[in-house]
């Protein structure tokens, strides 16, 4: 029975790894696309960092990227940013893929 609890614990013990790096990857997505719609909206570096942290709060008002995109799009556009919800999302998947590019590089 030991061996089969091993294995059991090795699979826990990857799914937590594997949560806290998906949980990662979309904070430092989050602060990437955030600095992305900064630089849209020609914020100074310190708005900029304060823009880009509360895009990553706003993540926490729901399950999945919506309330992100919400954000986003609506503090786009009343700042006079001509962009769509697709140009959004395009980028949300963009800096996914930097986002995980930069925190495996890190490891």
């Amino acid at each position: 029975m030991t061996t089969f609890d091993d294995r059991a614990r090795g699979f826990e013990n990857q799914f937590s790894r594997d949560e806290e790096m998906a949980f990662r990857v979309t904070a430092r997505r989050n602060r990437l696309v955030g600095q992305w719609a900064a630089a849209l909206m020609k914020l100074t570096p310190e708005e900029t960092d304060a823009y880009a942290k509360s895009v990553v709060q706003a993540d926490f008002e729901e399950a999945g990227d919506e309330d992100v995109v919400r954000k986003l799009l609506g503090d786009l556009t009343a700042a006079g940013v001509d962009i769509d919800e697709a140009a959004v999302r395009q980028a949300l998947t963009q800096e996914t893929i930097e986002a995980r590019r930069q925190l495996l590089k890190a490891e």
